[in-house]
């Protein structure tokens, strides 16, 4: 498989868009069975964004009608490593007490940022479950799980599919690992 060279530095590929697609319809398929059709999805932006785009189309092909609004949280800013505070950048601002909550991230890795948005909307009264696209468990400083979980990842930091390092490598279709 050729390797995508993007701004001069070699991507290596580890799931490509024929695979994460697969992953994403089945991934739908077990939520829409576990929460049945009526929840709210809430997408971690900006890194989940490729991922939930193509989960709530998925979702809808699966009978599901969902109400949909965004969060921004952050805690790594234009770094590859956690700053260990997550802020709140943009919340939500639908009404979510008594409501099915399915938040949506790229990735799981120290549990922080899912940790602060899950007790923030279960403060809010939701019943919140949880969806990543990556679990790296090895990191995790807690004992957050997730509900549902695309992929295990390497050890490794990736990009692609939505995330990034400082902003780029967002676009590409993949997911992978910038190699030097």
């Amino acid at each position: 498989m050729t390797r995508p060279v993007v701004e001069g530095k070699t991507v290596r590929t580890l799931f490509d868009a024929p695979v994460i697609d697969a992953r994403v319809k089945e991934l739908a398929k077990e939520i829409v069975a576990r929460l049945g059709t009526n929840f709210v999805v809430v997408p971690i932006l900006k890194g989940s964004f490729m991922f939930a785009a193509d989960l709530l189309r998925a979702l809808h092909a699966e009978g599901a009608l969902v109400e949909v609004d965004f969060v921004i949280l952050s805690s790594y800013g234009d770094r590859t490593t956690s700053s260990g505070q997550v802020t709140v950048q943009r919340d939500i601002s639908i009404i979510v007490r008594d409501k099915k909550v399915l938040l949506v991230d790229d990735i799981l890795e120290s549990g922080r940022t899912l940790s602060f948005a899950k007790d923030l909307m279960a403060a809010r009264g939701a019943d919140v479950q949880l969806c990543v696209l990556l679990d790296k468990p090895k990191k995790r400083e807690n004992a957050l799980e997730s509900d549902f979980v695309g992929f295990e990842c390497p050890e490794r930091f990736v990009v692609g599919y939505g995330m990034d390092v400082a902003n780029c490598f967002r676009e590409l279709p993949f997911i992978g690992v910038v190699e030097t």
